[in-house]
């Protein structure tokens, strides 16, 4: 809904780009070699619990039927290298799989829990800097 949220809560975060492919056979020969024919978007994190973000989420879906898509963006940087800062983009995303709505744990000290998403485009806004030894 046009909000800019940090999402201070996040323990961590991956996405994943799985290459799919098919097995093509050559013609003129008995090789058959794999034929890249698509990607399949993918995310997963763990967030503390605490944060009401994915639960208003899955609860406007239960309601409404309609699953709200969200933007992420992730900054790597370390000011203690020399390859600066990497930032990327993924926009069209929604969460998959199961989110709980309750956690209750008394062996925890702080309660989180895993979550899954899928993403629709991904732009990488700034990259790192190849290091300077690099080889050497």
């Amino acid at each position: 809904d046009g909000q800019n949220i940090v999402v201070a809560g996040m323990r961590n975060i991956k996405t994943t780009a799985d290459i799919q492919s098919k097995d093509m056979k050559v013609i003129g020969t008995r090789m058959i070699q794999p034929k890249n024919n698509g990607y399949k978007p993918a995310g997963t994190g763990n967030i503390y619990y605490g944060s009401n973000i994915f639960t208003d989420m899955v609860l406007q879906y239960i309601q409404t039927g309609i699953m709200p898509q969200f933007n992420i963006q992730i900054t790597n940087s370390d000011p203690t290298t020399s390859v600066g800062s990497q930032v990327m983009a993924y926009y069209g995303c929604t969460l998959t799989g199961t989110i709980p709505l309750s956690v209750l744990d008394s062996e925890e000290t702080m309660l989180n829990y895993d979550f899954n998403f899928t993403y629709t485009s991904v732009a990488r806004l700034s990259a790192f800097t190849d290091p300077a030894t690099l080889g050497q």
